[in-house]
């Protein structure tokens, strides 16, 4: 991308789930970019009716901009299941139900991959931006690894205890935040992201 995008020091995220806010901030901060979660702004979810992770990303991150005015970032992510199809895919957290019971979430999998020997499984980032002047941008990430159960280690969030990267014998769960960001799908479209923008 031979312009960059122009982003200020303080943007906005548009996600009220703590765990994610605090993971993406950890990779803006070797770019000098401090990342507020639009709940500051409003605890209102936009309806995530798209067919794909970047469509949802994008309905997120504007509807963070219009109620913020400011610059603001969304990812949608997601675990695919190879044996399940995909799934739970773009409904990663509606697995988990209203209360975000992640165990929930990750005890229908298990329950779905029984008598499966298949367990390969990716991860899925997409990473939306919209500008002030609501110019849009997305940027995309993904990990291959393989699911385990019982589920192990409490770090990370959502189904981080159940995979295990590629080439890796941790699951995300038992990763240290700073080994899961070198290596994630998350830090892949952020990697991106941050080569195609400059901090005003």
């Amino acid at each position: 991308m031979k312009n960059k995008i122009q982003i200020p020091k303080t943007i906005v995220i548009a996600s009220h789930n703590h765990g994610k806010v605090k993971e993406i901030n950890i990779l803006l901060n070797d770019i000098n970019v401090t990342a507020i979660p639009i709940s500051v702004f409003s605890k209102k979810e936009p309806i995530e009716d798209g067919n794909s992770f970047a469509q949802n990303a994008l309905i997120k991150a504007r509807n963070a901009k219009n109620l913020s005015k400011q610059t603001s970032l969304a990812d949608d992510s997601g675990l695919c299941v190879d044996s399940l199809n995909g799934e739970p895919g773009i409904y990663s957290a509606r697995w988990a139900g209203e209360s975000k019971n992640f165990n929930l979430a990750m005890s229908i999998i298990e329950k779905k991959l029984i008598n499966i020997e298949n367990k390969n499984a990716h991860f899925f980032c997409a990473l939306a931006l919209v500008t002030e002047n609501n110019k849009e941008y997305v940027f995309e990430g993904k990990i291959n690894g393989k699911l385990t159960f019982p589920p192990r280690g409490n770090k990370g969030f959502g189904y981080d205890p159940v995979f295990i990267p590629e080439n890796k014998t941790l699951t995300f769960g038992e990763m240290a935040p700073q080994e899961k960001e070198l290596i994630s799908h998350r830090a892949h479209a952020f990697n991106q992201f941050k080569e195609s923008i400059i901090v005003k």
